[in-house]
């Protein structure tokens, strides 16, 4: 199949799920459109059994679709514009501590955590995997998806304190975790990278990618104010967002922090001066319909990953633990940071275990694990990342606003 006929079958797939969910069934819709394509893959493998032609077809097809290279190179820059651009910088300010050290600390206690379970759980199950790899498995899985996040935390109404804590912590820690990610990529790739050149990577890739960010954001900020022609200047943000995010891999720094930062700048600047009314409304509603629509498309491709995901029985057990590993992990990644800021930050009740069970695992972590090679124990820690990703999409962001509902309105803190 070609690039024109493979777009063509992901939207119009997207779209009848989006109006089957929408018309009967009534869950928030990417949730919809991902349970959806679920359940039409199992439904796939199942008549796969009676006519393989059909199974094979549909295999082929997904196969055809290289899910690392379309989030990570296309379609995050898009999605971590579109949900910056409407963040509140006022409020996040008020709200940066708890979002910097949730996004750093926190993202780098649960890497670290999640690598040294999981690598004696596979120990327990006579799997032997070094430790290292165990490592990238928690740097891929440790960080909250921005795009599950957004899109489910619209509908969950918890308080908008917590929820930009949340929302916050997403954005930034995505970018973190893939530049965690990277760094302990090379040092699984070269064996010996010191740990003064992690931390030069790190700081080469977060650093420069928040600069860079800046620097865009300014840049698209003057553009903006200097001309009032709604079409133009929504061309000049799809500059920026595609320019952007292609200049920063090719200066080797973050271009997930270099979207967040540039998409804050730019919708706050013209939020408080230089842009009319009727531009406003106009970009505002332009990026409202590019996340949704590719908010729908990716959890569309999240569903249908099911069918090339090769299962092992072993690994399938390892997977049901980890996603109780995973969980542990984010308690003990956000219970320390609140800890430590009690004092200076003031907190809602049972914040603590609301931002474990608001963590939610998206497209990134599948993307990141895809993007692992064969000999990176890429099969094993796939098929482990999708039950997590399932679980977390589906029981978490389905219940995440009765739960909050429920323990905000306890009188017990936890």
């Amino acid at each position: 199949m070609n690039v024109y006929e493979i777009l063509t079958t992901i939207i119009v797939l997207a779209t009848v799920f989006a109006y089957i969910n929408q018309r009967w069934i009534k869950l928030p819709t990417t949730i919809g459109i991902m349970a959806l394509s679920l359940l039409s893959s199992m439904v796939l493998v199942i008549l796969g059994e009676i006519n393989a032609t059909l199974s094979d077809k549909a295999i082929a097809f997904v196969g055809a679709i290289d899910f690392q290279d379309v989030l990570m190179n296309f379609m995050l820059s898009f999605l971590l514009f579109a949900g910056a651009i409407h963040i509140d910088a006022k409020k996040l300010n008020k709200e940066r501590w708890p979002v910097i050290v949730l996004a750093t600390l926190g993202t780098l206690l649960s890497t670290f955590i999640i690598g040294i379970i999981t690598w004696y759980i596979f120990d327990l199950f006579h799997t032997s995997i070094p430790f290292i790899y165990c490592l990238l498995f928690g740097a891929l899985i440790s960080p909250t998806d921005p795009i599950a996040v957004l899109g489910i935390l619209k509908e969950a109404k918890i308080p908008s304190t917590l929820e930009l804590k949340i929302s916050g912590e997403s954005l930034f820690n995505d970018g973190v975790g893939v530049v965690i990610f990277i760094s302990i990529a090379e040092v699984a790739r070269s064996g010996n990278f010191s740990a003064m050149d992690v931390g030069k990577l790190f700081m080469q890739e977060a650093a420069g990618g928040l600069l860079f960010g800046f620097l865009l954001g300014y840049i698209g900020y003057l553009a903006l104010r200097s001309i009032d022609d709604y079409k133009v200047e929504v061309l000049i943000t799809l500059a920026i967002v595609m320019g952007g995010y292609f200049i920063a891999g090719y200066l080797h720094v973050s271009g997930p922090l270099a979207m967040v930062v540039a998409g804050i700048m730019i919708g706050n600047k013209l939020n408080e001066e230089g842009m009319s009314a009727q531009t406003r409304d106009y970009l505002g509603k332009f990026w409202e319909l590019i996340d949704e629509i590719l908010n729908a498309v990716l959890f569309l491709l999240i569903g249908f990953e099911m069918l090339i995901i090769k299962i092992s029985s072993t690994v399938l057990l390892i997977g049901l633990i980890a996603i109780g590993i995973v969980l542990l992990a984010r308690w003990i990644s956000v219970f320390i940071p609140v800890y430590l800021l009690r004092f200076k930050i003031k907190f809602e009740k049972n914040a603590i275990a609301i931002l474990t069970w608001g963590g939610l695992r998206g497209g990134i972590s599948v993307a990141l694990a895809l993007s692992l090679g064969k000999h990176m124990y890429r099969d094993e820690f796939v098929l482990i990342t999708y039950i997590i990703v399932i679980f977390s999409i589906l029981v978490q962001g389905l219940t995440i606003g009765k739960v909050s509902k429920k323990l905000i309105n306890n009188k017990r803190l936890v």
